[in-house]
């Protein structure tokens, strides 16, 4: 069977055409996840994906594969009870950085806490696309959006960060110009056993593009995040100063810790 023909079996019959702007990394993302989960044998009739609501909340519904999409930053609370019933099922949650970085920020530091066996793909594409373009805790310092005319006078949150301190066991973060690293990172997190994150920064050519680039073209982002783009060989070394406007991008660490499982089941002791 060729990559092709995989690939349209693991996609939802009827979905098609898909909903993404045209240019938006999402579409790309979905692609990497796909070749990902061909690389590593992923029994798409053992899998459930999870989304909310936003850009990136809709990949789930393309893919040919048990799906659950909720409300907004809800995500985790959903993949928890899921492992939580059947451990034995393969827990994927799509979710955009308003998602996991503000109002599902809680929840992701539960989740990481926790150790809960589930991998997590964040589409971090800078802002809050599908409500129109509004600044996130993401977005960086000094740009415009929808609701920063004048530029975001916050500091944007770094994820990694966030994961590390609240105990998710690995983390990846890459973008969509470096589709080969990405691929092969969320093959390790799907692999991985326990609370395992990839964070791809992508390209919003719709709102990102437009109000901070002053660009709706899709190059045009794409290669605006990989010019701001180093290793974390290359910021080896640099001041919190020099890598203030840097995107870090690597296979930040893996590790093993026992996962979380659930004490009681019903009331009673497992």
């Amino acid at each position: 069977m060729s990559d092709r023909e995989w690939y349209r079996e693991r996609i939802r019959p009827g979905s098609l055409p898909h909903f993404f702007c045209p240019g938006c990394g999402c579409g790309q993302i979905m692609n990497f996840f796909l070749q990902a989960a061909e690389e590593v044998d992923l029994d798409f009739d053992n899998l459930v994906a999870v989304g909310g609501v936003g850009c990136t909340a809709r990949i789930p519904v393309y893919l040919d594969a048990d799906a659950l999409h909720g409300i907004h930053g809800r995500v985790l609370p959903w993949a928890t009870g899921i492992k939580l019933h059947k451990p034995e099922l393969d827990v994927v949650v799509f979710a955009g950085d308003g998602g996991v970085g503000a109002i599902g920020g809680n929840h992701f530091i539960q989740a990481a806490r926790r150790n809960l066996d589930v991998t997590v793909i964040v589409v971090n594409n800078l802002n809050f696309a599908m409500t129109g373009g509004q600044v996130s805790p993401t977005t960086p310092s000094g740009l415009n959006t929808m609701t920063t005319p004048y530029g975001n006078r916050e500091e944007r949150f770094d994820l990694y960060e966030l994961a590390r301190s609240a105990g998710a066991t690995s983390f990846s973060r890459w973008n969509t110009f470096r589709y080969q690293p990405a691929t092969d990172s969320i093959k390790s997190a799907l692999d991985h056993r326990g609370f395992s994150v990839v964070e791809i920064i992508s390209q919003c050519p719709t709102h990102f593009g437009r109000y901070a680039l002053g660009s709706g073209e899709p190059t045009k982002g794409m290669e605006w995040i990989e010019d701001k783009s180093i290793t974390i060989a290359e910021a080896d070394g640099l001041t919190d100063g020099e890598k203030k406007d840097k995107f870090v991008l690597g296979d930040f660490y893996s590790e093993k810790r026992p996962i979380f499982e659930g004490s009681t089941v019903y009331g009673e002791e497992k």
